[in-house]
């Protein structure tokens, strides 16, 4: 996985308002080059297992999908989408991300899909950080036109 730059960390820590605690890379970034999304190894520093394969850090859309969120709109968008295409994203997102684990490693791995869930949908950020990433995700898709509407 390529690494972050300098700048990129510094950018992240301050979006984040931490440290990032693994490797990373910026994958989306808005028209004046801050990061938007990043996407993180699948193990920490540490070795813990990272489930989250995308992270929506941009500040404007980090806001946006925060509303929907607090407006209840999880449980809209998993009921709104496709079951067999949800389950499609959980399954190629952990295709995607344990494919970055060597076949050797011992210890700990990411489990389940989007946000580490195997079922529903437990954070829009985490669906169209993926999205916006390129990923075919049924959810973010769905925040993607609910955002533009």
């Amino acid at each position: 996985m390529p690494s972050a730059t300098e700048h990129d960390v510094a950018r992240v820590t301050e979006l984040l308002g931490r440290r990032p605690q693994g490797d990373f890379e910026v994958v989306v970034r808005n028209s004046d080059g801050d990061p938007v999304v990043v996407k993180n190894a699948p193990l920490l520093y540490d070795g813990t297992p990272m489930p989250t394969r995308f992270w929506l850090v941009g500040a404007e859309k980090h806001l946006l999908v925060s509303r929907l969120e607090s407006a209840g709109c999880i449980d809209l968008a998993e009921s709104e989408v496709d079951p067999q295409e949800l389950v499609q994203t959980h399954l190629n997102y952990a295709v995607e991300r344990d494919s970055q684990i060597s076949a050797d490693h011992v210890g700990p791995r990411p489990h389940g899909g989007v946000a580490g869930t195997r079922t529903g949908v437990k954070c829009l950020h985490a669906h169209y950080a993926h999205w916006l990433a390129g990923g075919k995700d049924v959810v973010g898709a769905w925040v993607a036109n609910r955002l533009a509407e």
